[in-house]
């Protein structure tokens, strides 16, 4: 019983993973910034095959080291201890997307109460001859498919801690269904949007906001799929199931957001402008 646990405390072992992931970001970072200035895929200069390999290798890195936490987890290395640490680690991470967020706000705030300080807007937000989305279609339709994800995720909670294995998968998926919906009706609007990303203007602070939060939505698809895979090797029990929960935070957390959006964006950044197909 050389092995047995005396402790609440988790111990970790030697792992490579921390060092490999700041390399690989290093790599990125550094051939994002030669693509900037010229480096794209083909250039002598290389720096989007920098950047890919690079991105290559974070994604191995994230694979690996969170398999190696719910490897952790299964082997019961996650004492309540642990998971009040680790509750504290999420909550920090959701604080800081929010500040994240609140930057792309404030930049939307900033151009749309003060156009006249901004010489690319004319002095006027939207800028004139922009015509803007239709809040009340398909964005009104995206934010009731992202509310009925937080009652399912919810339902989905519920049914794991009563013991409900069928109701949690059932959750789960109708909540990554729901996901998957939402990134694609988001893909068909930006593909019809009636303005461009180009230049400090209208579109940049749109699809920048919009985009992002687009990104978290499929990162928050992935990690509920991962939980639906987790749920039938039979993983989470009532009383341990950090994974899950973390995901489900992440997942109202996202909710949120969007509903800022979609009212600052869609709905007040855009009125009276003319709009698309009106």
């Amino acid at each position: 019983m050389s092995g047995a646990k005396n402790h609440d405390y988790h111990i970790l072992a030697p792992d490579p993973m921390p060092i490999i992931g700041a390399f690989s970001a290093l790599t990125m970072a550094a051939g994002g910034i030669m693509w900037m200035h010229g480096g794209h895929v083909g250039h002598p200069n290389g720096g989007g095959w920098v950047f890919f390999i690079g991105l290559a290798a974070v994604l191995y890195t994230m694979l690996q080291w969170w398999t190696n936490v719910v490897r952790e987890a299964k082997s019961g290395d996650h004492t309540p201890v642990v998971q009040l640490h680790l509750r504290y680690g999420m909550i920090l991470f959701i604080a800081s997307e929010v500040m994240f967020f609140v930057g792309w706000f404030w930049a939307w705030f900033d151009f749309s109460l003060f156009p006249s300080t901004v010489d690319v807007v004319g002095g006027h937000w939207p800028p004139k001859g922009v015509e803007v989305l239709d809040p009340f279609a398909f964005p009104l339709l995206n934010t009731l498919i992202l509310l009925c994800s937080g009652t399912t995720v919810t339902y989905a909670h519920h049914a794991l801690i009563h013991g409900n294995r069928q109701g949690l998968k059932a959750g789960l998926w109708w909540t990554i269904g729901l996901g998957a919906l939402f990134s694609c009706i988001q893909a068909w609007e930006y593909a019809h949007a009636p303005f461009a990303f180009k230049g400090l203007n209208y579109g940049a602070a749109f699809f920048m906001a919009t985009g992002f939060h687009g990104f978290h939505v499929l990162v928050g698809t992935i990690f509920l799929a991962v939980c639906l895979k987790r749920t039938y090797n039979g993983d989470f029990t009532p009383r341990q199931h950090f994974g899950f929960e973390a995901a489900a935070w992440y997942w109202h957390f996202v909710d949120v957001v969007w509903l800022f959006l979609f009212i600052s964006i869609y709905v007040w950044g855009g009125w009276g402008a003319p709009i698309h197909g009106g």
